[in-house]
């Protein structure tokens, strides 16, 4: 029998542990959080010191049925969900749930889980962190009052089922107040001229338009710009100043969440949810061959470049043995970390250097490998000498006029030579592309102008953020923390406030329309500045400077106030109706402008009577309805009339119908060439929809077979259990071909198909 029993959050983390810990700890897991203020009301007394009622989440009874009986044999209870103020909560309401009289119960920290860490967390004990539990708390109650005060709000004034959240809601006022930026933009005209000039030795080199009479130039018309490409055509070409120096580019530090985020986001087309999930999974621990399960990076969840000695002792004997003495700094390098970290954590980095990518790569999947190479790139990368290049600047005189040329060469590759931060645009990318100049340029030489041309540019408008970017955004600005981003993104996008364009984050109307709202109605809630404030306030109460009811206060005395004030002054967008000249084409009543669940549309001022309406686009312009196809003829006969079946296309596609309709509505699906799996059934697979408009796939042999899935099929047998079809499964994080198979688990990405 076990002697103790340790806790952890996945059953992932408990597998790997159960290797290091033998069999006196019995390991289990509790997955996630086992409590949680109630769904069905507000679950908060303000009146009361902000009392909370926490009840155990649906679908957790049976864990913490296992967990209580698990915990009666035991008398030391270890807990080690994971090592953040979640992680604490969690922790703090198993302690109540499974702690009980004469159990002795420690909190175990886990930043790695490999057998060195484990077994010295073990020896290193220590006791739940209230400030933390109570940090948390905090947080989860403020954005209960938002989500539970503004959200009936919204129902009232715009449409059922919208809400608010108080980190969220900052986050797409960036995003709408950039959108309008960027619909607001006026592009302006300006021009550059462009070069090629050459000495006697090669190579010819690039020279732009730079200075007239010594101060820099501005062309904005093409007159100008013609002038000053025949003025310095005319001219004689002479170097005026030539300008050599060594500039070092030295490396990045580790990755903290946000930026590991937007890396992978940038490199690795990663939206932050499923970088977050990745790393979760190499940080709790995978098969790696004779190893079994190791975690192979540090905790994930930090804002800490800060990094152990013994790991940057590893990354440096390796880089010395690996690539050699030149590309070791004499000295380990050491990186500041943001005046508002929490510094609980290291960097994320790999728990060993050893294990490298070309180690790795026969034991991990497709995601999980891209994202440990990053790490232990970049963490590699963090210790090792700094990159080396020769720059050259060149002024050129034309007459009044002065060209630039510049190159840059690289001497030495230090760090670039394992890994590079991708930009996100070619402006961010700056001036490091290779460019060589002739080896003879020095003052006084002459040159010869082999063309020189204008070039027409419009300024561009500031970009729309991507995920990347805008967690770059509100990490420099102090909104949310490490643990938050992911889920932020994910939320605003799942409430359809806006939708990724080719990864650009661009506000759909609904979007724009309730971050009005909140801004006109609470300045505080979605406040920059203010949210930032609140996020050091937890962070004071986690250091046990401030108290969560004090902070709590700061909050809901003012919200409060706004909240009374807004049930009268915020616009009701539901019962407004902007009058139009439309008329409506069944009824010849006057249609008005309505907000929906898809932004504005017409209606019929008939309705209920006349339900007509008209979709709009987001000029305001009428979309009009596509002409529907004629019928197509089949050999079908109805069995119900006898009359012939035509094909017809609707709402949802093509489709079978009797061409007697509405008198017979006999209708069927058409088939996707793929046999229902049902043993003995024969029927063919078809697109169906519910009555919810929600798509699913099944037998066309229905109400006889019942067979149905949700995903789409694809006419492909699996590989691995020669399953009938495959299935097509779209997520946020991107697309999968799956088999349906549930024992089978076969799965591969479906990009670059």
């Amino acid at each position: 029998m076990a002697k103790g029993l340790l806790v952890v959050e996945s059953p992932a983390k408990a597998t790997t542990l159960k290797r290091y810990l033998g069999k006196d700890i019995a390991v289990l897991a509790s997955m996630g959080h086992i409590k949680n203020l109630p769904k069905s009301k507000l679950g908060v007394d303000v009146e009361n010191g902000y009392k909370a009622e926490f009840v155990t989440i649906k679908g957790k009874a049976s864990v913490l049925k296992e967990l209580k009986a698990a915990a009666k044999k035991v008398d030391t209870i270890y807990l080690a969900p994971d090592p953040d103020r979640e992680g604490e909560a969690i922790a703090a309401h198993l302690a109540e749930e499974i702690g009980g009289k004469g159990k002795t119960v420690y909190r175990v920290l886990f930043n790695e889980i490999t057998k060195k860490a484990v077994i010295a967390a073990m020896e290193n004990v220590g006791e739940i962190n209230a400030n933390k539990v109570n940090a948390q708390m905090a947080r989860r109650i403020l954005d209960r009052l938002v989500g539970y005060k503004i959200s009936p709000l919204l129902w009232d004034k715009v449409r059922k089922g919208l809400s608010a959240g108080r980190v969220q809601s900052v986050a797409m006022r960036l995003i709408v107040e950039r959108e309008k930026e960027v619909r607001a933009f006026v592009p302006k005209e300006y021009w550059t001229i462009d070069g090629m000039a050459e000495s006697s030795v090669p190579p010819p080199f690039e020279v732009r338009l730079a200075h007239y009479k010594g101060e820099k130039i501005e062309i904005g018309s093409a007159e100008d710009a013609q002038k000053a490409t025949d003025s310095i055509s005319a001219a004689n070409l002479v170097i005026t100043r030539v300008e050599k120096k060594e500039r070092k580019r030295h490396p990045y530090a580790p990755f903290i969440t946000s930026s590991l985020q937007q890396d992978a986001s940038r490199k690795l087309r990663f939206a932050a949810k499923r970088t977050m999930g990745v790393a979760q999974r190499l940080y709790e621990g995978l098969e790696v061959g004779e190893e079994g399960p190791v975690g192979l990076i540090t905790y994930m969840r930090t804002d800490s470049t800060r990094v152990s000695d013994d790991a940057v002792k590893e990354a440096r004997e390796f880089i010395g043995r690996e690539l050699g003495g030149d590309f070791l700094p004499a000295q380990p390098i050491t990186y500041k970390t943001n005046k508002s970290a929490q510094d609980a954590h290291e960097a994320i980095r790999p728990t060993s250097v050893e294990r490298t990518p070309d180690k790795m790569r026969q034991y991990l999947p497709k995601d999980e490998m891209a994202v440990y190479e990053l790490v232990w790139k970049r963490f590699v990368a963090s210790q090792m000498s700094s990159a080396v290049f020769d720059v050259t600047s060149v002024d050129v005189a034309a007459g009044e006029y002065t060209l630039r040329a510049t190159g840059s060469i690289m001497k030495f590759a230090g760090f670039l030579k394992l890994y590079e931060e991708t930009k996100e645009t070619e402006t961010d990318a700056g001036d490091d592309a290779d460019k060589r100049l002739p080896s003879d340029l020095a003052e006084g030489l002459k040159l010869k102008l082999i063309e020189i041309k204008p070039n027409q540019h419009f300024t561009q408008p500031p970009p729309r953020y991507t995920e990347a970017t805008l967690i770059r955004e509100l990490e420099e600005k102090g909104v949310g923390r490490p643990s938050t981003y992911a889920g932020i993104l994910d939320v605003i996008q799942e409430r359809e406030y806006c939708e990724a364009q080719d990864r650009k984050l661009t506000p759909t109307e609904l979007g724009m329309l309730v971050t009005d709202l909140l801004v006109e109605s609470f300045p505080d809630i979605v406040n920059v500045e203010f949210t930032a404030q609140m996020e050091g306030e937890l962070d004071q109460v986690e250091e046990g400077k401030k108290g969560w009811t004090e902070a709590l206060d700061d909050f809901y005395k003012p919200f409060v106030i706004d909240l009374e004030k807004a049930k009268t002054t915020m616009r009701n967008v539901r019962s407004e109706a902007e009058k139009t000249d439309v008329v409506c084409d069944k009824c010849g009543k006057p249609m008005v402008v309505k907000f929906g669940r898809f932004g504005k549309f017409l209606a019929c001022t008939g309705y209920p009577e006349c339900k007509s309406t008209k979709k709009l686009d987001k000029d305001g312009s009428v979309v009009e309805k596509p002409e529907t196809p004629p019928d197509e003829p089949t050999d079908g006969v109805c069995e119900k009339c006898g009359s012939p079946m035509v094909i017809k296309t609707g709402r949802f596609g093509r489709y079978i119908a009797c061409s007697k309709y509405p008198e017979c509505k006999t209708t069927k699906q058409i088939g996707m060439g793929i046999m229902c799996p049902k043993p003995g059934c024969g029927g063919e697979l078809g697109r169906k929809r519910t009555k919810a408009g929600k798509t699913f796939y099944g037998c066309g042999n229905y109400p006889k077979c019942d067979f149905a899935v949700w995903d789409e099929p694809i006419k492909e047998a699996c590989p691995e259990c020669a399953y009938t079809f495959l299935v097509k499964k779209t997520l946020k994080t991107g697309s999968q071909i799956k088999c349906p198979n549930k024992e089978c688990g076969y799965k591969r990405d479906l990009e670059g198909e």
